[in-house]
């Protein structure tokens, strides 16, 4: 299935790459072929990256209310020897839709991405470090209502949506509900943690039973790899990081 929706004019979806390693070493990052490697993404990571196919581009139907079926994806552009995650959190999805990661700004630039995000059109899914989302935002021109200031070490499970409205932004926020763990509810301002509150939507909740199921999308490396069922245990209260 390809593409996004060209009934989408202009909206800039935003998410925190997927869960990394802890520096105690007793949750590990793992390259596509099962590789340990702590510059990827666990195997909770993994599995995450895998259910966001079926969030952003799912095969019947399409994504919840208050997301779009991408016509574009970004990552981060990165060096042998530094983090891949961001990459590597799209990657299942970019290839369900028949398209490159666009890696053509690294962290640091989130200036000059920005202002590309202002003139592309259609849907656009972009993977970051949580650190840097803000300097993405700041560079957007006009939003509103203001997004929390920061995005807290322990939310994965956030999309970020930034629609057009004239010469500014809308914003909005819709929880992931992907993985045992994920939170029912949006990032409150103030405070580094996420506080609940009652009208936040509940997007893709799972069904009963299959709450550790690895996704068709996770690298076929990764299913039976030996870390796999440990980590899965620790699923919800992994790494805060």
């Amino acid at each position: 299935m390809m593409g996004g929706s060209s009934l989408v004019k202009h909206v800039v979806m935003i998410i925190r790459h997927a869960e990394k390693p802890h520096p105690s070493g007793n949750v590990r990052g793992i390259k596509p072929d099962g590789e340990v490697d702590r510059y990827s993404l666990t195997v909770n990571g993994w599995v995450r990256a895998g259910a966001l196919v079926g969030l952003f581009a799912p095969s019947r139907g399409e994504p919840p209310a208050g997301l779009h079926r991408p016509d574009t994806v970004y990552g981060p552009a990165f060096e042998e020897g530094h983090s891949k995650r961001s990459v590597e959190t799209v990657m299942p999805l970019a290839a369900r839709l028949g398209l490159d990661v666009i890696t053509r700004y690294a962290a640091g630039e989130e200036e000059q991405l920005a202002r590309e995000l202002t003139t592309r059109p259609g849907a656009t899914v972009v993977a970051w470090k949580h650190e840097s989302i803000h300097k993405i935002v700041e560079h957007l021109g006009d939003v509103t209502p203001a997004p929390p200031p920061h995005w807290p070490a322990d939310r994965y499970d956030v999309v970020w949506t930034f629609t057009r409205d004239g010469d500014g932004w809308r914003f909005a926020q819709v929880p992931q509900m992907l993985l045992p763990g994920d939170l029912p509810y949006t990032i409150s301002d103030p405070g580094p943690r996420a506080q609940p509150t009652r009208d936040a939507p509940v997007v893709g909740d799972p069904a009963p039973g299959n709450e550790q199921t690895i996704p068709t999308s996770t690298p076929r490396a990764l299913r039976h790899h030996p870390l796999a069922v440990r980590d899965r245990r620790q699923l919800g209260s992994e790494e805060f990081s």
